[in-house]
Parts: structure tokens; sequence; C-alpha cells
């Protein structure tokens, strides 16, 4: 049984960090090739669920949204069983429930930022800017 839990939410003002973490348990594709995928995606009132950062650590491969490059930064623990989200120069348009997700095995791991994407996903954490 998957399970991913976030953590790190919270309000802040307008250019101020938070980071957030994903802590995932029974997740054992981490051992197979590292052929898997991770990912934090964000949803705010009224609005469809955006993928905002990526990261394929067999693959070395990263993606983010361009709302977020250069501000956010994704990546995992050594022991890989945590995921993290920096989040700096934060925006009232970032104020929204932030999700983690997880892959399956994949063949050939390709970080992407398209839900369909992810088969596990996490309650979220909710992140509030404020101007």
């Amino acid at each position: 049984q998957v399970q991913l839990v976030e953590s790190g939410g919270g309000s802040v003002q307008t250019g101020g960090s938070l980071r957030l973490s994903c802590a995932a348990s029974g997740y054992t594709y981490r051992y197979i090739y590292g052929n898997y995928c991770m990912a934090w995606f964000r949803q705010a009132p009224g609005k469809e669920r955006e993928g905002v950062a990526a990261v394929c650590p067999g693959a070395y491969s990263t993606a983010y949204a361009d709302s977020v490059k250069g501000r956010f930064t994704i990546s995992q623990d050594s022991a890989q069983n945590t995921l993290y989200l920096q989040m700096n120069s934060l925006k009232p348009e970032d104020t929204a429930m932030y999700y983690c997700a997880a892959t399956t095995w994949l063949p050939r791991p390709r970080a992407q930022l398209g839900p369909e994407t992810y088969k596990y996903w996490g309650q979220g954490t909710q992140v509030t800017v404020s101007s």
C-alpha cells in the first residue's frame, strides 16, 4: 500500500519561502533501478489541477511549470523516501492546495507534468500567499 503524506504548507507573505515535504511509504519502485517519477501538483479553487514540478531520479530528469521556473526546486533526500519542493519568491497566485504524486514503474521514465502519468496521490497541504 503506497502512501504519500505531504507537510510544510502554511501562510506566508509575498516574497516569502516555504518548503513542502512528501513522505512516501510502501513505495518500492525506487528499488527497481529508479524507474519511477514523482511530482508536485497544485489546485486553486475553481481551477484545474496543475503540474508544478516533476523528477525522475533514475533518468536524472526534471521538469517545471513555466510559472515556477527559477523560484521552485524539486528534490529528494538520499534515501529517496522523501520528496521536497522548495518554494521561494512566493506570489499570491501560488496560493493553492499542493499535492504529491508518484508513478508506478516506468520502462523509460521522463519527467512530465500531466496528472494522467501519476497513479498515487497524497491528500494535499495548503499554501496561502498574501499580498
